[in-house]
């Protein structure tokens, strides 16, 4: 694939309180024919996240329509799994009109630096305002997934909830800082609400220097081909680069990174790092929001597909 990088879209206001810094994690979601809708993840002075949305043209995506005005959803009460942190992974609409959006919630440890769940909140008004489905995580913590169960991507298929998430319990201290070691795994839900206890694995770590996967972004081509756009964790770099891989049923995946085709730029705003990679395609055209450097502390980016795989 060949990407033209058209720039940062969103960039963090300071004088805003609530979204002082960082855009994480753009989850883009096609509102109408004219309106793409970004859901994305704004921080706080303390780096404490919430989510709102961004609405751009969808036919130049560098245009932005309009901001939300205030969080979606605020951070869970005291002891709450996502008490210090909501971050919005997954969008999807449902038959009779209401939005499900799956977030990671963010919870600080003590003797671990911190556990990441998954929720789930609900919108009745086309994504203006959410309500949580519950107050605990709809993934919730297990024997062999006891610290991460997030990063959720869901894809409705023929009455099927399909979900994909990274998971783990474990942690590695790299360059004297604990990091978490996570895998990519996946399971079904008939509801989009009550979920296994324990994924399958589908994406292992490959290699030493591999120490976890970024929120991945499903695609299913007009041919019935699942495409997966992720995000590497390496040691050696200690920052993100993004991968890609095909699959035929969505549980088998065939990793070619290399054909990602898109990557980090020298003295950018994405010089040291690149991740969270999610495609849509609008009126013909393919775009990726991605974040650079540090989580997306100078906001979200777009890059357009000018050559390479196109889905529907």
């Amino acid at each position: 694939m060949h990407w033209e990088k058209l720039g940062i879209v969103y960039a963090p206001d300071e004088r805003t309180p609530w979204a002082a810094s960082h855009a994480m994690v753009p989850t883009p979601f096609r509102l109408d024919d004219n309106t793409i809708r970004v859901f994305v993840t704004l921080c706080d002075g303390k780096f404490v996240g919430r989510p709102a949305f961004v609405d751009v043209d969808a036919r130049d995506p560098r245009k932005i329509l309009r901001v939300a005005s205030g969080p979606l959803i605020d951070i869970g009460v005291p002891s709450a799994f996502d008490d210090n942190g909501v971050l919005t992974c997954s969008v999807t609409r449902l038959d009779d009109g209401r939005i499900f959006m799956y977030y990671a919630g963010f919870e600080l440890g003590v003797k671990v630096r911190y556990k990441l769940f998954t929720g789930l909140a609900v919108s009745s008004d086309d994504g203006e305002t959410f309500e949580r489905v519950q107050q605990t995580p709809v993934l919730e913590r297990s024997d062999n997934e006891m610290t991460f169960r997030g990063g959720p991507f869901v894809l409705r298929e023929d009455g099927v909830f399909k979900l994909w998430y990274v998971a783990g319990s474990g942690w590695e201290v790299i360059d004297g800082k604990p990091m978490p070691v996570y895998v990519l795994k996946y399971i079904e839900s008939s509801d989009g609400v009550h979920w296994p206890r324990e994924g399958r694995t589908v994406m292992d770590l490959t290699g030493s220097d591999e120490h976890g996967f970024g929120r991945p972004w499903i695609r299913k081509t007009a041919g019935g081909k699942y495409q997966l756009y992720y995000s590497i964790r390496r040691r050696s770099l200690r920052a993100y680069r993004l991968g890609y891989a095909e699959s035929d049923d969505g549980i088998h995946w065939l990793r070619k990174d290399d054909e990602m085709g898109l990557d980090v730029t020298p003295g950018s705003f994405d010089s040291d790092a690149i991740m969270y990679s999610a495609v849509i395609t609008a009126h013909g055209q393919t775009f990726c929001f991605y974040n650079g450097n540090d989580f997306g502390h100078d906001g979200f980016a777009v890059a357009r597909l000018t050559d390479g795989q196109i889905s529907a």
